[in-house]
């Protein structure tokens, strides 16, 4: 039987229990739950909180082609085997991916905590294509966000080509990424990149388009997304 391993950021108690991090998380596993079960209803969904992962009282899980992992955090070990181990230690080095931006693209991009980002363009990768959603931005208060936010025509490509060079630097597997980044002018200010849907993509539960929970599983199941999150110009 397939199963889908969600690993999650939560704290586990000495009786097992385990309690998810933020309600900004909760959203995010209910989101993918229901879009998991409402893709392959026989597949079996488990949850395990990352900690649980350090801990040397819990069993890792051994490799298996019938698991679908589907981290929502970016805090999974690095010995830990799966399709999208290398990215998500690749994505966990702000500094190395900001540097490489920095002197290869030449893009700007945040210095410590200068410039941090406040908008995200989700971008979505299927072993066949390459899509983007419509940015978010966050919203007035905490984990909150809004989508979509416009973007000016001529900034567009630039942002694309940002995510696209990126990603092929990093021959990314398929999964549904959050560029997270900032405007200061007309000048991208890269922040970093999220290779799963991050906490922003709760705004699209709310968004006309298909949510980025969903692309997200459709993805990591190589599977085509029906249609654009977003139009490209």
């Amino acid at each position: 039987m397939r199963k889908a391993l969600i690993i999650v950021n939560a704290e586990v108690k000495g009786e097992g229990t385990m309690y998810l991090a933020s309600p900004a998380t909760e959203k995010m596993v209910m989101a993918l739950e229901a879009a998991i079960k409402a893709d392959s209803p026989s597949t079996q969904v488990e949850i395990m909180a990352a900690a649980s992962l350090w801990s040397k009282s819990v069993k890792p899980p051994k490799p298996d082609q019938d698991t679908i992992y589907c981290p929502l955090t970016i805090d999974v070990p690095s010995w830990l085997s799966f399709p999208g181990q290398k990215i998500y230690q690749d994505c966990k080095d702000v500094k190395g991916r900001r540097q490489w931006v920095d002197k290869t693209l030449g893009y700007k991009t945040s210095i410590r905590d200068a410039w941090l980002g406040d908008l995200c363009l989700p971008v979505a990768l299927t072993p066949t294509e390459l899509m983007y959603g419509e940015i978010i931005g966050e919203g007035a208060f905490p984990n909150s966000y809004e989508q979509p936010i416009s973007l000016q025509k001529q900034l567009r490509r630039p942002l694309y080509d940002l995510a696209e060079g990126l990603l092929e630097d990093l021959d990314a597997p398929p999964s549904l990424y959050l560029l997270q980044f900032r405007l200061k002018g007309q000048n991208i200010i890269f922040d970093r990149l999220w290779p799963f849907p991050a906490a922003p993509a709760i705004a699209s539960l709310t968004y006309p388009h298909p949510n980025l929970f969903t692309c997200y599983w459709q993805c990591l199941t190589h599977q085509s997304i029906p249609s654009l999150m977003g139009s490209v110009s």
